[in-house]
């Protein structure tokens, strides 16, 4: 039967090839695969916590085994919640497993997106690939705030009323909006089905989906690789899927799940039963949402109260701006960078080696800003809970995270633009200089000076082999009577001109540019 199978599918001669892809083994290139096991995780507690779980709105008396609670008024999903933490046998730790496994998910998708983003992996012929991780991010948030919802507890409930405040500041449609997705006034009996639906059907089904393509994409378009005697811009050198990377890889399945586990034994996460049942007049002491959503937070508590009155309809600035621009600017920017890295840069081929981060000091800059940026709002979401334990006045803190988060990317940006260009610098020297030896030396003059010995083989190489874009002054030639390009050429004059040159000769040049060739390009091979 698998012989007239094997003839019938080419199964024998594609798992011989894809068991043999070559895999890097650098540990950065772990990260993706640390959120794939998270997930792992969640499908298979997530199952188990379905068979148990009730997503209903109706209420009734609660008569569970939490004492603080009982004769207490709950829905059936908060009930339903309190039984399998404190009556169904390991329910509590597949619970907590759960809701970590969900923020390492995220936080690993993350992370990951800022490993490509810095070593300029998401460059030709990978744009694509990029906008299916960044897709997988959003759904990865969508997915995250719809589970923490469905408990219908005073916290998560006070955050269905945030995100209801959210939907009803967009102009014009937003009532509507706000109808169609509670089913009527907040918080009406339809949103946590709905969002249960949305939980363990249609989100997990696209992640599920995206996951296949984008990994798809990973095994067509081959693993960047970093710099080093032997890899080129035209071949992956790494171990073998099979066995050793299996191995692995399995072996960080293990880890992931073991953490998790070791996670929510010893560090309680969401204790709903504190909380208590959602009441729409009550609000939670130290309300706090889960950090990935914790910037919105901030930006809504920062943002002054401002709101207009256009042709009947109300804007109310102070939480359409932080909450619906601010958000869809940011996934505008992360969906177009890389084309506009490409536009500003022009036509190039096929990117396989990784960029340090430091050869790339504006593209760096820009990352540590924004990520600076990011910090200041997600302490803004929490500037109740600082000012009480440090005793500051809110309204310090209020202003001071206001001005920081002008100041703190502007101050981040140069200097880590000053400390990649440094880096580079530094590099320089040791091309020339060498190394530091571990002697002093005497001179024949009878001075003293520090020995230094040439760098070994694979350093100097992981140095002078990087990609070397130059500004584009296409269009602008002096005897045009009307310069073209000039916002791409002042762009790229600014993305790509500063940058410490290196002390290479011209064969140097010449084994650096048969690295980096193109798949495909016509060149002599020459020794590296």
């Amino acid at each position: 039967m698998v012989s007239a199978l094997d003839k019938r599918l080419p199964l024998s001669s594609t798992g011989r090839a894809f068991l043999r892809k070559a895999f890097p083994d650098h540990w950065s290139f772990l990260l993706g695969e640390i959120a794939l096991y998270c997930l792992v995780v969640l499908v298979v507690t997530g199952v188990f916590l379905t068979f148990f779980f009730h997503p209903d709105m109706s209420e009734r008396v609660y008569t569970g085994s939490y004492v603080p609670l009982q004769g207490v008024r709950t829905s059936e999903a908060y009930a339903s919640v309190l039984h399998i933490s404190f009556d169904v046998r390991g329910g509590l730790l597949i619970r907590q497993i759960h809701h970590w496994a969900a923020l390492v998910f995220v936080a690993a998708i993350g992370v990951h997106l800022l490993r490509i983003f810095f070593t300029g992996a998401f460059r030709r012929p990978r744009e694509v690939n990029w906008t299916i991780g960044v897709t997988l991010f959003l759904l990865a948030l969508l997915e995250g705030f719809c589970g923490y919802s469905l408990p219908d507890d005073l916290l998560s409930g006070t955050g269905l009323r945030t995100a209801q405040g959210i939907m009803l500041s967009i102009p014009v449609v937003g009532t509507y909006l706000a109808f169609f997705v509670f089913g009527g006034e907040f918080p009406g009996h339809e949103i946590i089905p709905r969002l249960y639906v949305a939980h363990v059907l249609l989100l997990p089904g696209l992640l599920l989906a995206l996951v296949v393509v984008h990994l798809g994409f990973v095994v067509y378009h081959k693993h960047t690789h970093w710099a080093a005697p032997g890899r080129t811009n035209r071949n992956v050198v790494g171990k073998p899927f099979f066995p050793q990377y299996t191995a692995k890889s399995v072996g960080l399945l293990f880890v992931v799940a073991g953490v998790l586990t070791l996670m929510a034994a010893v560090m309680q996460i969401n204790p709903v039963w504190s909380f208590g049942p959602y009441q729409p007049d009550r609000a939670s002491i130290d309300a706090q949402p889960d950090w990935y959503v914790g910037f919105l937070e901030g930006a809504l508590r920062l943002m002054p109260g401002a709101e207009t009155d256009i042709a009947g309809h109300t804007i109310v600035w102070d939480v359409f701006l932080p909450a619906v621009v601010l958000p869809t600017m940011l996934f505008v920017v992360l969906y177009s960078y890389p084309f506009f890295e490409r536009w500003i840069a022009g036509p190039g081929p096929e990117q396989h080696l990784c960029d340090r981060p430091r050869n790339q000091p504006t593209r760096t800059a820009l990352g540590a800003a924004a990520v600076s940026a990011y910090a200041v709002l997600l302490m803004a979401g929490g500037q109740d809970v600082i000012a009480f334990v440090f005793k500051i006045r809110l309204e310090v803190l209020t202003y001071s995270f206001r001005v920081a988060l002008f100041l703190a990317p502007l101050v981040v940006y140069h200097a880590t633009k000053r400390a990649c260009l440094g880096l580079q610098a530094a590099d320089r020297r040791r091309l020339l200089h060498g190394r530091e030896a571990a002697e002093v030396r005497r001179s024949a003059e009878g001075g003293y000076r520090e020995a230094r010995t040439l760098l070994p083989a694979p350093e100097a190489y992981r140095i002078i082999v990087r990609d070397e874009p130059r500004p584009r002054a296409q269009g602008t030639e002096a005897w045009r009577w009307f310069r073209r390009h000039r916002l791409r050429n002042a762009l790229s004059r600014w993305y790509f001109g500063e940058r410490v040159g290196l002390p290479v000769t011209a064969r140097q040049q010449r084994q650096i540019e048969v690295v980096r060739a193109a798949p495909g390009e016509a060149r002599e091979a020459d020794d590296t």
